[in-house]
C-alpha cells in the first residue's frame, strides 16, 4: 500500500513538472531500465532480432536504446495525461484528422478507433477522449486499489469514458459499438490461439486476433486507424487519425483481412520502429505448440 501511495504521489509531482524535468527523468530512467529490467531488455532484443534479422547487430543495439528512451518518456508522462492540466495535455498532444471523425460522428457511423502498440497510445487516447463526448477502451485491473484508482481516474478524467475490464473480453466494446459509441481498440496483441489466427508480422507468425475483422464484417464500422510519434526533443505526441481503411475486410476471409491489417501496420511502424512497443512478448504463442519458445 505504501509503494502503492509513493507512485501516487511521484505521478502527481510528474504531472506538474516542466517538460525539461520530466525529459531528465526520463532519460535517467531510459538508460536504467534495460540493465535493471533484464528480462524486458531481453524480450526487446528478441523481437528486433526476429524482425530485422538482417540489420547489423550495432544498429539493433541503438534501436533497443531508444526504444527505452521512448518507453521511458512515455512512462513518465503517465503523471501528465493523469494529472496535467487540460492546456498542458493539448500542448503536449498536436492531432491533425479529426476531420475524419467529425465526419463519422455526424453521419452516426460505428467507429473502432484502431491503435496498434505505438509508444504513444496512451497519450493519443487521452488526446481523443477530450474530443469525443463518450467512448469505450478495454481496461486490465491492477492488483492494488490504490494504482487501480490512479489509472481509472486518470484514463476517465476527459468527458465520459467507459472502461470495460479485458476479463469480459470484446463483447462489452461491442455493446458500446452498438450503442454508436466509439471503441479505442488495440488490434496486435497475443492473447493465446482462442479466438486467433497465425498472420504474419514482419515475417514471424504472431498470434492475431480476428475480432477486428470480425466486428467489421458482422457491423460494418468505420476502421479509423490512429498512428502516434513520441518527439523526444521536444516532448510532443504527434497523433494521426488516418482515414478509415477502405473495403475492409472486404472479400478477404477473416484470416486474410487479419493478415492484410498486420502488414498494414508494418507500414505505420517501418518510418520509425522504436516507437512500436517491442517491450511485449508479440510472438508468444507459436504455430507448433511443440515449436521452443523464443523468449
Amino acid at each position: 500500500m505504501l509503494k502503492a501511495r509513493l507512485l501516487h504521489v511521484l505521478f502527481r509531482y510528474f504531472g506538474r513538472a516542466s517538460h525539461r524535468s520530466r525529459q531528465r527523468w526520463a532519460c535517467a530512467l531510459g538508460w536504467l531500465a534495460p540493465r535493471l529490467m533484464r528480462s524486458r531488455a531481453h524480450i526487446v532484443r528478441t523481437n528486433l532480432a526476429l524482425v530485422f534479422p538482417d540489420m547489423p547487430e550495432p544498429k539493433r543495439q541503438a534501436l533497443l536504446a531508444r526504444h527505452f528512451q521512448l518507453l521511458a518518456r512515455s512512462v513518465v508522462d503517465r503523471g501528465l495525461l493523469w494529472f496535467g492540466s487540460e492546456t498542458a495535455v493539448r500542448d503536449a498532444t498536436p492531432i491533425e484528422g479529426l476531420e475524419h471523425l467529425d465526419a463519422l460522428l455526424k453521419a452516426q457511423r460505428p467507429i473502432i478507433l484502431l491503435a496498434p502498440h505505438f509508444i504513444g497510445l496512451d497519450a493519443a487516447a487521452t488526446r481523443l477522449t477530450l474530443f469525443l463526448k463518450e467512448s469505450a477502451t478495454m481496461y486490465t485491473s491492477q492488483s492494488d486499489p490504490v494504482v487501480d484508482d490512479m489509472v481509472r481516474n486518470g484514463r476517465g478524467r476527459f468527458n465520459t469514458v467507459h472502461l470495460v475490464n479485458r476479463k469480459d473480453g470484446i463483447r462489452g466494446l461491442i455493446r458500446y459499438l452498438r450503442r454508436g459509441i466509439p471503441v479505442y481498440y488495440l488490434p496486435d496483441m497475443d492473447f493465446g490461439r482462442r479466438g486467433a489466427t497465425f498472420a504474419p508480422f514482419f515475417g514471424v507468425p504472431a498470434a492475431t486476433l480476428l475480432a477486428t475483422a470480425q466486428i467489421s464484417r458482422a457491423w460494418q464500422p468505420a476502421v479509423v486507424p490512429i498512428v502516434t510519434r513520441l518527439d523526444l526533443d521536444s516532448g510532443q505526441y504527434h497523433v494521426r487519425v488516418l482515414p478509415p481503411l477502405s473495403n475492409f475486410p472486404g472479400d478477404d476471409d477473416n484470416e486474410a483481412a487479419t493478415a492484410r491489417l498486420n502488414r498494414q501496420i508494418e507500414d505505420w511502424v517501418r518510418p520509425d520502429p522504436a516507437q512500436y512497443y517491442w517491450v511485449h512478448r508479440r510472438y508468444k504463442t507459436r504455430p507448433n505448440p511443440d515449436d521452443p519458445k523464443v523468449y
